[in-house]
């Protein structure tokens, strides 16, 4: 899936079968990933394109919009930490944004969300430069 691409990643099933929606589209300023739904050990494929796809773009910045987000397990936190690490070692600065309390809760537990830069919404994350 491309930069601008949206779709459910019909090449996985888990994803087909509505478990999880991955959208990526264009702002000013930045690229923004999209993941609805249950991200977890099943449903990852799909994000982990997405979001690779989105780094090796090369954007000015990356802004992973959670809102859609209902769960999030450890290999989806995983798939964050890991997508942080390549978008640092690209100069890429990457926002998180609007997480659900039970993700957050997830990221407050791990102590994740001290590694992450956490906004509300897409236009406050670009805003932070």
């Amino acid at each position: 899936m491309g930069i601008g691409e949206a779709g459910t990643g019909s090449t996985w099933p888990a994803a087909a079968a509505g478990r999880l929606s991955v959208g990526t589209r264009q702002v000013a300023g930045a690229v923004v990933c999209s993941l609805a739904g249950e991200l977890d050990l099943d449903s990852l494929g799909p994000a982990r394109e997405a979001l690779e796809a989105a780094t090796a773009a090369g954007p000015p910045m990356l802004v992973v919009d959670l809102a859609g987000l209902q769960f999030c397990d450890s290999s989806g936190l995983n798939l964050l930490l890991q997508t942080r690490l390549a978008a640092e070692s690209a100069a890429l600065p990457i926002r998180l944004v609007a997480l659900a309390p039970q993700v957050a809760r997830v990221f407050e537990i791990t102590g994740a969300g001290t590694v992450f830069s956490i906004h509300d919404t897409v236009d406050e994350a670009v805003a932070s430069g």
